[in-house]
């Protein structure tokens, strides 16, 4: 199943949580007639905030975000990233950016969230706009421009990820094996060399070195699962129509 594929299958009413979620996604699970849309329109999902771990403390981001932005490549056809400025500039130009808003659900600025187009589609986008009107909105870290070879590292991570929830491996051992996967190949292109911000890895050492009680990374937890606490989603919501992160 690819990720285009992936996004519309939560609207066939057959998923309980879905926790990784895109707001590119939203739109497709707000169509009249689907099991998860009730016959006035409003939904009958809701977006939450992720769930924080036993290692999460006050004052951390709450998770990761990916977030729009426009690459050009330096040595191109010029009249083809020509039209690719002219069209960047189209879909983001106030004058058009709003509609985009509205009907692909992915909102780029302040204004598009607080119009009053947003406001009376709302009650039928399950908190999306509450989200974006919110200080959450910037709690979740947006994508950065460190990693030095995304394509190699992604596919890295999925593999080393089904392991773990098939079972074949434990958490701790696929994410031991992704961890030295990823110094592979970062290994490989600190010594081929990289024109901008090559990796620059640390000699092996023991974790003692690194991991501690006090700051990030932490020690091992004696207990990494402590009992949960369900937060009510309306007590959610109103934060952030009150102008907190949670």
């Amino acid at each position: 199943m690819t990720f285009g594929e992936a996004g519309p299958v939560p609207a066939q009413g057959q998923i309980a949580q879905q926790i990784f979620w895109y707001t590119a996604f939203t739109a497709d699970m707000t169509k009249p007639g689907l099991p998860v849309v009730n016959a006035d329109g409003t939904p009958e999902w809701r977006m939450a905030p992720g769930p924080n771990g036993a290692y999460w403390k006050q004052g951390m981001q709450n998770g990761y975000q990916d977030v729009g932005s426009w690459t050009f490549f330096a040595n191109h056809d010029a009249n083809r990233t020509a039209a690719a400025w002219l069209y960047a500039q189209f879909v983001t130009a106030k004058t058009t950016s709003l509609k985009k808003t509205i009907v692909g659900l992915t909102p780029i600025r302040q204004s598009d969230s607080q119009s009053k187009a947003m406001t009376d589609l709302a009650p039928k986008l399950g908190g999306l706009v509450e989200f974006y009107r919110s200080p959450a909105r910037v709690a979740w870290t947006p994508t950065g421009n460190n990693v030095p070879d995304y394509p190699k590292l992604a596919q890295l991570w999925w593999k080393n990820v089904a392991v773990a929830v098939t079972g074949e491996k434990t958490p701790q051992q696929a994410m031991d094996n992704l961890a030295t996967e990823m110094d592979d190949v970062m290994g490989r292109l600190q010594r081929a060399g990289m024109a901008h911000c090559a990796p620059k890895l640390n000699p092996k050492s023991d974790p003692a070195k690194w991991l501690s009680d006090k700051h990030a990374p932490w020690k091992k937890l004696a207990n990494e699962k402590p009992k949960g606490e369900t937060i009510a989603y309306a007590t959610l919501l109103n934060a952030w129509k009150t102008g907190k992160v949670r």
